[in-house]
């Protein structure tokens, strides 16, 4: 099953990208649904709410007073916290029953509107933004929903601004315009991106590449990085592998440097034992193993045993290699980034051989054999990594 999860502002016009997916035929499972739901009369949570605040939380004829319930669960710290306390586990069991429903579709998507505010990005294959200008947002709430312009503006400024939300999610869906134009990009975003990513999930497959092309590493490489192992992180603490470490390596975590858009992650082990839970957590997460057999080439040293996943999704790759923590390679892959951000020749020399080898491989779709032509220009650097760790 594919996770999406779903968020925007208020008013920007979610509800229009969430109704193309049940056109689809893919179920929603709405949030704000789930919070009314959890407290009808008869539902324990709202029994939880009566005890725990009084008949004062309650209408006379039983059904939530929300005005109510804020005025005492909002009163001082202690209340909120028994608020969440009582909320929070309910929500989530009643999410999960709705998951369960739709075990067998290929395809699930949870409409969030809080999904960055509460850190969530890590609980979805990806994360989908339906993105308006906030001054767009303003004029149709003012407009549509006949709010005032001070009370919009400050639901507008407590939420999630919109440079945090664009770091936060995969895909972006821009809904400034018309209703049309919305379900045009939705289309697209859809055909190429989502549909592929469910079946290659399906199929435990990764997505064929575009290509060596060569791009500066930049700040949305970081914010990416960041997004992916938080959500590798979760999987594999999911799978019992808590002390699993995720590291952003690579071309990619050198500001600056020309490097393949292609984001490089280790994920550092205790043991080779780990390899094989982290394997499953890693391809149901949407990063399958690409090579069974793979490892580093340590010239006389031999080589170094490894686990390389590659991802699922077309729209973003990514590389990822499970290593032992503390191992040669693994060592070696930290060490060489850093040397690429402090060592300005080392820099300029690794740059001109990515840019010569990129126009030798410019039809490499699989940028294997780019890959594997890089290799003698780290055998010197290996070399000299090894000598100053033995002296």
């Amino acid at each position: 099953m594919l996770r999406i999860g779903l968020t925007g502002g208020i008013g920007a016009g979610k509800s229009t990208i969430a109704e193309q997916f049940r056109e689809r035929g893919i179920p929603v499972i709405d949030a704000d649904e789930i919070a009314r739901e959890i407290v009808e009369p008869g539902e324990p949570a709202l029994k939880s709410l009566v005890s725990e605040f009084g008949e004062q939380v309650l209408h006379p004829d039983g059904t939530l007073n929300r005005g109510g319930l804020a005025v005492v669960a909002f009163s001082d710290p202690q209340s909120t916290a028994k608020l969440n306390s009582i909320m929070h586990p309910a929500i989530a069991e009643r999410t999960r029953e709705h998951y369960e429903r739709h075990a067998d579709a290929p395809i699930v998507v949870h409409d969030v509107p809080l999904l960055v505010e509460n850190s969530m990005t890590r609980l979805y294959h990806l994360a989908v933004l339906v993105e308006t200008p906030a001054d767009i947002r303003l004029k149709r709430l003012v407009d549509s929903r006949g709010m005032d312009p001070v009370d919009a503006q400050k639901r507008i400024s407590a939420q999630a601004s919109d440079a945090e939300r664009l770091a936060a999610c995969d895909v972006v869906i821009d809904n400034s315009g018309t209703p049309e134009s919305a379900q045009a990009a939705f289309a697209k975003v859809f055909a190429k991106r989502i549909q592929p990513f469910a079946d290659n999930l399906a199929a435990g497959r990764t997505a064929e590449r575009s290509g060596v092309q060569l791009v500066p590493a930049g700040e949305q490489h970081v914010q990416t990085a960041q997004r992916l192992s938080s959500r590798i992180s979760y999987a594999l603490t999911e799978a019992g592998l808590s002390d699993a470490e995720v590291e952003h390596i690579g071309s990619t975590s050198v500001p600056g440097l020309l490097a393949k858009d292609i984001i490089d992650l280790q994920v550092l082990t205790t043991t080779e034992a780990e390899w094989d839970a982290a394997a499953e957590a890693l391809t149901a997460a949407g990063y399958p193993q690409h090579y069974v057999d793979a490892f580093d080439d340590w010239d006389d040293a031999g080589h170094v045993a490894k686990r390389f996943h590659r991802n699922a999704d077309p729209g973003q790759p990514v590389n990822v290699h499970v290593r032992t923590r503390g191992s040669l390679s693994a060592r070696f892959a930290a060490h060489f980034a850093e040397r690429l951000r402090t060592d300005a020749a080392v820099r300029a020399d690794y740059e001109g051989t990515k840019k010569r080898l990129a126009e030798q491989h410019i039809d490499d779709r699989s940028t294997s054999r780019y890959a594997e032509a890089k290799e003698p220009f780290f055998t010197p650097l290996r070399d000299e990594f090894r000598r100053s760790e033995s002296s």
